[in-house]
């Protein structure tokens, strides 16, 4: 009893006096790139440079519209004018649509996390994506391994606020990562933006802080949150530029956490694993960083990169890791192999080519930005493109240059196809492309009419047969063009399909999945053939830009929520269904009907065997 009351007066006195009273920003979703933001972070800056009372500012996401590179460092410069320390992490607009990968806010900022230790407390800030893809909110797996490390560091009785761009809920695909974390320390609070609007909120005990957004909106003035810590209790209060604080809208307790009876969120069920046993997983691989690409294989390998820039072969037989090469950016980049060479590209702006076997480099290939296309290897010959507005052929051997497309607008983040001497590509600039195979001149470029670049079709890889083209945008649209003119043949938009497609092995018929449960089916022809035929699996809300790859008379393909898929075509029904993890399933690489190659956005790589 006396060591108990011992234990308690020194939590308490830790607590009261070591917890000092002090007050910091806390601005949010600035979106620097549409029409206010700049104008609304420079007012904000400018009226936090005006007060005497504030120690630091968090800006929690969301800081530009697009994630290019000069939107970053236009966002920069601005923040670089506060006169006190700020602190900066990403959010799904800085990383969804990056040219870059990400890379350009981590040049620019340091990081895209930290911690901060200030007057007793302890600031602990992730990143979240999707990155490049459309996906969930999520948490990197590399930032999850960077939060076990810091806690592990951090003393128990120590005050924590921890800060994400997402609500720390089913936003994200990977929330139980964080809270599961938190709750075992002294968890005071949570802060994240995102929803643009200042909301109380609660994450399995946790109190959380939904921060109003930046920009003004419907308002005449933009604005943020003063949040005042003092020794029982934070409180949350908007101050717009030039103008006074307002009363509190928001007040937590402080003192020692304890989570008691709240209610947990249900977490992700593994019950449809039990409904197809015949599919196992041979192995499993848990990269350090998101994988967000579709692994190659030879008879011995299986190859792929990662978030933290690091090429990774693993044992086919085993998933033992057999080497890695490190590069200076994140990849997004699937790999191609042609004999002995795997060539992919990093968002440290090089092309590289390794040795299979050992992962030593061959030669690597300089661009002027970051490249996140993949590769197409065909007669010796790369086709790739990048973010430097090039799309390029290389000599598979040597590294050389053999031409370059110099025309493209916008980000190419996609895999090419190629298709009776011609290469077609689409790129988040509005236009897909064709490009003479030999020489790289423009044959034509297609648009759908918007000026919405957010309508590109940048993701779905492009499908052929009997010289028409077929692509979905996030339009939610299924196009058929003429591959030799660029025509518009027709445009179905029956079904939601959005940037998910495939192309039956005889190419009779195009497949897509749609934004909810089911697949379709259309006939490749000339005229706008209608829906074929629809196929209710039960998937739920689907977003996610993973191809559908026929193969030996099944088709198969993987959702958001970390589900593979696997259905007959011909009898029109599911074959088996079999769930990795939690996240984002990319285009899954089909050895045969009886092995799948899996990757998913958390970094688990999964070799499925089907009985």
């Amino acid at each position: 009893m006396k060591y108990s009351f011992f234990f308690i007066l020194l939590t308490f006195c830790f607590l009261n006096t070591s917890a000092q009273t002090f007050k910091y920003a806390f601005v949010t979703d600035t979106h620097v790139g549409t029409a206010t933001g700049e104008e609304d972070l420079r007012r904000t800056v400018d009226d936090i440079n005006k007060q005497t009372d504030l120690d630091f500012v968090l800006v929690t996401g969301d800081v530009t519209e697009m994630g290019t590179r000069l939107e970053i460092k236009l966002a920069k410069s601005i923040l670089a004018s506060l006169k006190i320390p700020f602190h900066v992490i990403p959010g799904n607009h800085d990383t969804g649509w990056s040219e870059s990968g990400g890379v350009d806010f981590i040049k620019e900022f340091g990081s895209d996390k930290f911690t901060l230790d200030h007057k007793g407390y302890r600031f602990i800030a992730c990143a979240s994506g999707p990155y490049v893809r459309m996906s969930d909110g999520h948490i990197p797996r590399d930032a999850v391994v960077w939060l076990d490390k810091v806690l592990k560091n951090t003393p128990a009785t120590m005050p924590v606020v921890f800060i994400n761009h997402y609500p720390v809920d089913n936003s994200l695909d990977n929330w139980y990562e964080a809270t599961n974390r938190i709750k075992k320390y002294n968890i005071q609070y949570a802060i994240c933006g995102h929803g643009h609007a200042n909301q109380a909120l609660n994450f399995e005990g946790v109190p959380g802080t939904m921060g109003r957004s930046n920009l003004r909106a419907k308002d005449s003035i933009g604005g943020y949150n003063m949040v005042t810590m003092r020794s029982d209790s934070v409180l949350f209060a908007v101050k717009k530029p030039g103008m006074e604080l307002e009363r509190p809208w928001r007040k937590i307790a402080l003192g020692k956490f304890t989570a008691g009876s709240t209610a947990k969120t249900e977490r992700p069920s593994y019950q449809i694993n039990s409904i197809y046993p015949q599919v196992k997983q041979a192995w499993n691989y848990h990269a350090t960083a998101n994988v967000i690409s579709t692994p190659a294989a030879t008879k011995d390998l299986v190859i792929f990169g990662n978030h933290i820039g690091e090429i990774e072969a693993l044992s086919i037989k085993n998933g033992n890791r057999k080497w890695v090469h490190k590069t200076q950016g994140a990849i997004y980049s699937s790999p191609a192999i042609s004999g002995n060479t795997v060539v992919l590209g990093s968002g440290d702006g090089f092309i590289y080519a390794l040795n299979t076997g050992s992962g030593k480099q061959i030669w690597k290939f300089e661009t002027k930005a970051s490249v996140l296309g993949s590769p197409v290897i065909e007669n010796g010959i790369v086709y790739i493109g990048g973010s430097d507005n090039n799309f390029r052929a290389i000599n598979v051997q040597t590294g050389k240059q053999l031409w370059a497309f110099n025309g493209v607008e916008g980000t190419i983040v996609g895999k090419p196809l190629l298709y009776k001497g011609k290469v077609f590509f689409g790129s988040w600039g509005r236009h897909l492309y064709a490009l003479d195979q030999s020489n790289g001149s423009l044959l034509w470029k297609w648009n759908n009419g918007s000026a919405n670049r957010m309508f590109s079709p940048a993701m779905c890889t492009p499908m052929a047969h009997h010289d028409i083209v077929y692509f979905v945008a996030p339009d939610r649209v299924l196009t058929a063009v003429d591959a030799n003119s660029g025509t518009t043949l027709w445009r179905n938009k029956e079904a939601t399909v959005r940037e998910s497609a495939g192309i039956a092995e005889d190419g009779s018929m195009i497949f897509g999945k749609t934004m909810n449960d089911e697949v379709v089916a259309y006939r490749t022809q000339a005229t706008d053939p209608g829906i074929s035929w629809r196929l209710n699996l039960g998937f739920g809300y689907e977003h996610v830009p993973s191809m559908l790859i026929a193969k030996d008379k099944q088709v198969f393909f993987g959702t958001r929520n970390g589900v593979v898929y696997a259905f007959d075509p011909t009898l029109r029904k599911i074959v088996w269904a079999h769930k990795i993890d939690n996240s984002m399933v990319n285009t899954v690489n089909v050895i045969d009907k009886n092995t799948v190659l899996v990757a998913t956005m958390d970094g688990v790589v999964s070799l499925l065997k089907i009985k």
